[in-house]
């Protein structure tokens, strides 16, 4: 159903409203269970996925591309000055869509779905950065990854910055979010998931020579802080990304979050490959 507004201030686009006030969104969001995608393709990947579409904003050149996946949506057609005045900054992309949430399944039951050879884990503790944590999601599901696992302080990866910056990697891969960070690791443990902290110190054990199981889990802190203390002592083996010695003689000690997370899901697979 299209509906053309000319109001900025109209009150049927306050799903859309200003979209860079990270506090207000994140509890505008959660008020009304729902999350924004951005773009006619990350739009597509979270109808493939199964999110219902609430309501959609854009502009009238961009219908006809988007017309095949918004059924019987309420569309809000609106002019380009119309839907940079509404988000508070130009978009590119030229449609946004409100989505409804779909319940997160707990950790156990994400792990419980986790049947069948080898499995592999990526678990994020307390990233607050939206961008690192829809980067992560996006190399994970790339490079296989079975699931991620969120620490309760983690950053939403359905916010807006997170899903675009993933381009809707998001929607293709499991993830729960734990209730108890003290206690993360130990129900890890419980699934049968050897838990590897992966750390800059260059005297852990090189990620390729750790020790694996059918089942393990990867664990990244977030920029700069790293690991908590708590995880670093309980996980089953502290790793490294190995820094050439050059790079460490001219003070490189350590690599950003997303590249580390890169990297390592990539030498996390490689263990589950035929031969490995």
């Amino acid at each position: 159903m299209l509906e053309y507004v000319t109001d900025p201030g109209d009150p049927r686009l306050s799903d859309y409203t200003r979209l860079r006030d990270v506090e207000l969104r994140k509890s505008l969001e959660a008020e009304r269970g729902l999350f924004l995608a951005e773009g006619e393709k990350v739009i597509r990947r979270a109808v493939g996925a199964g999110y219902p579409i609430r309501s959609v904003l854009t502009t009238r050149r961009w219908l006809t591309a988007l017309q095949d996946v918004l059924g019987d949506a309420t569309v809000y057609v609106v002019s380009d000055e119309i839907m940079s005045g509404v988000a508070g900054f130009p978009v590119h992309r030229g449609a946004l869509a409100s989505m409804e949430r779909l319940p997160l399944p707990s950790v156990e039951t994400l792990l419980k779905g986790l049947k069948g050879g080898p499995r592999r884990l990526l678990v994020l503790e307390d990233l607050v950065d939206h961008a690192n944590v829809g980067a992560i999601f996006r190399s994970a599901a790339a490079l296989g990854v079975d699931a991620v696992v969120l620490s309760p302080r983690c950053a939403d990866p359905l916010y807006r910055r997170a899903v675009k910056v993933s381009m809707g990697a998001v929607f293709s891969i499991p993830y729960a979010r734990m209730d108890d960070w003290f206690r993360g690791l130990a129900q890890l443990r419980e699934g049968g998931f050897r838990t590897l902290a992966l750390t800059p110190d260059q005297s852990a054990t090189p990620l390729e020579a750790a020790a694996r199981s059918e089942r393990v889990a990867l664990l990244l802190g977030a920029e700069g802080d790293g690991l908590s203390s708590h995880w670093l002592e309980e996980a089953d083996e502290a790793v490294c990304i190995p820094m050439s010695a050059s790079a460490l003689a001219a003070g490189v000690d350590s690599l950003n979050v997303v590249a580390a997370a890169a990297i390592a899901c990539h030498g996390l697979m490689r263990s589950t490959a035929p031969g490995a």
